[in-house]
């Protein structure tokens, strides 16, 4: 087994970045050993080449291969790549509206689109002009990757405000019946409109949120103990558990397979901008 951190000799550390929105993410980098995961939105993988396709199996289902892979919010799988470098979007689900998707983002599985293929071939190679550069603060996540705004998801205020809190801080450890209470619902009209509203349980999502919270601390040399507690997670066997059933790898393997990284992250930078003005 190749050796924690070491990139492949057909991968250059450079080719490595990843690029964090509130409701975007944007990874190029190594694929690793995934065993099943279970995404809680959109996930969107692309082959680095038309010679290396990538595989995905959904469900247990059977595999397929292909230039571009696409998976609905929740549905578990499993990615596979004969090259280790793979290109992969994520969608958070409370932020478009699944109905006016763009065709090929309905659908699950392999999917054939070659020219938003191409275009996400080409955006990596210019954020990999821009890194280390400059910030990515004047780009815009959709006009590179789709060409245009992906067309957003109307939340009912209540649901939006108690998202928006999430968001802002995915580890605190508000219960379901706390929520309801912030927005003047009962609790069982909560969980339901909840789910209307997002297309997941309540529990479901903030469970994404925290897990997708990790991807701020992969190039932070903390331990892993202090990096659950700082996501919100009891202990460190909690965090390896709930971590493994949503990205197929544990905490280590994540943050090892990182080191190399470029990560721009636009929720921290703006964070920093605000304490400064």
């Amino acid at each position: 087994m190749r050796e924690e951190g070491m990139a492949p000799p057909s991968v250059k550390a450079g080719d490595r970045l990843m690029w964090l929105t509130t409701q975007r993410v944007f990874y190029a980098g190594l694929l690793g050993p995934v065993g099943a995961r279970a995404l809680g939105g959109w996930g969107v993988y692309v082959s680095t080449s038309s010679a290396d396709p990538i595989r995905v199996c959904i469900g247990g289902g059977a595999w397929q291969s292909g230039e571009l892979l696409v998976v609905p919010p929740q549905v578990p799988h499993r990615v596979e790549s004969a090259k280790p470098l793979v290109l992969n979007l994520l969608i958070e689900t409370e932020s478009v509206d699944p109905d006016r998707l763009p065709d090929f983002l309905k659908q699950c599985g392999r999917v054939d689109a070659p020219e938003f293929v191409a275009r996400v071939r080409a955006m990596h190679a210019r954020l990999l002009a821009a890194s280390g550069r400059e910030s990515f603060d004047g780009f815009d996540f959709d006009l590179l990757f789709f060409g245009q705004p992906l067309p957003a998801r109307t939340l009912d205020a209540r649901i939006a405000r108690v998202i928006e809190r999430i968001n802002a801080d995915p580890a605190q450890s508000a219960s379901a019946q706390e929520c309801a209470g912030w927005v003047h619902l009962s609790f069982s009209r909560f969980l339901h409109l909840f789910k209307d509203e997002v297309g997941l349980p309540f529990r479901s999502f903030r469970a994404w949120k925290r897990a997708r919270s990790l991807l701020r601390h992969v190039r932070q040399s903390s331990t892993l103990t202090d990096i659950a507690l700082d996501a919100g997670y009891p202990d460190a066997t909690h965090f390896s558990h709930s971590i493994r059933q949503v990205y197929g790898l544990r905490p280590s393997e994540i943050l090892a397979g990182s080191r190399r990284l470029a990560l721009h992250d636009d929720e921290a930078a703006g964070s920093a901008r605000a304490i400064r003005h």
